[in-house]
């Protein structure tokens, strides 16, 4: 069987989300989504929407995705790439080059946003009908 991981905050979810899930659903069997706790989120200056365990269940309901495990900080994806035997990384081409360093231990795809819509513009653009 052949594992793919993938990483990120996954609120409002959108078909940007659905799309970026099913290609990279498509490049193995078994798709593994490290989903940004509330807590790395302050880390990280990022404030969701939705608390962790409600984009978790949404996430979990989504048929690409087999499991959703928490990514607690930037350090651990070797761990979880080793501990879940993935053998694809996949992101957001907003990430080219950041996760080149996981190359030593699998395949690494860096996958084209998809155009006209981001949670950053449905947040601004809920302001402004506001």
């Amino acid at each position: 069987m052949k594992k793919v991981i993938t990483y990120g905050t996954f609120d409002l979810i959108h078909w940007g989300h659905i799309a970026l899930l099913k290609r990279a659903k498509s490049f193995g069997d078994y798709l593994i989504v490290g989903l940004s706790t509330d807590e790395f989120n302050a880390i990280k200056n990022k404030k969701a929407y939705h608390s962790y365990e409600n984009r978790k269940m949404i996430l979990e309901a989504i048929r690409y995705v087999d499991e959703v495990i928490p990514e607690n900080n930037w350090e651990q994806k070797i761990n979880d790439i080793k501990s879940n035997d993935a053998d694809v990384f996949v992101m957001g081409s907003d990430w080219d080059g950041h996760f080149d360093f996981l190359k030593e231990h699998c395949e690494v795809v860096y996958l084209p946003r998809t155009a006209g819509i981001s949670t950053t513009k449905i947040v601004k653009e809920l302001a402004i009908a506001k």
